[in-house]
């Protein structure tokens, strides 16, 4: 489950999942590296993709970011709560440098967006050294939601 949720996210995650799969949109998963990574405190009030990475906080590219193409929204009446999950992820044979945390970011057009265009939803804890061997994210109900009694 999320570390934190983007402030530019709230109350947006079930539009946002329930979008993900038709025309061009989906989740962006975005490894960010260890060396110059912002506080959740700093990140959390960043709007976009592109804010993100304009501070000290840097994307490790030789990993690449992932495209995930089907969320599955699971609205428990029974817990009084909503859970979103995603399939496992995994790099092959990943090399570069170390990351701290797994960003997921909603892109509503794929093939015309911009990292400007590109809305930051959880950031997850994640840290590994890429060492040229696979690595694999386990991402269960990446976002939950629990309505106040």
């Amino acid at each position: 489950m999320a570390n934190i949720v983007f402030n530019t996210a709230l109350g947006y995650l079930k539009r946002y999942a329930e979008q993900v799969g038709t025309g061009n949109a989906a989740l962006i998963i975005v490894p960010l590296e260890t060396s110059g990574l912002e506080a959740d405190s700093v990140l959390r009030d960043k709007d976009d993709l592109a804010a993100v990475l304009s501070g000290t906080t840097n994307e490790q590219t030789t990993m690449g970011r992932k495209t995930v193409t089907a969320c599955t929204v699971t609205v428990d009446d029974t817990n009084d709560r909503l859970a979103l999950d995603i399939a496992d992820q995994t790099w092959t044979a990943a090399t570069g440098n170390a990351i701290s945390k797994l960003l997921i970011c909603y892109d509503a057009d794929t093939t015309s967006g911009t990292d400007s265009t590109i809305v930051p939803l959880t950031l997850h804890d994640f840290s590994i050294t890429p060492d040229g061997s696979d690595v694999s994210a386990t991402i269960s109900d990446f976002f939950r939601a629990t309505s106040a009694a």
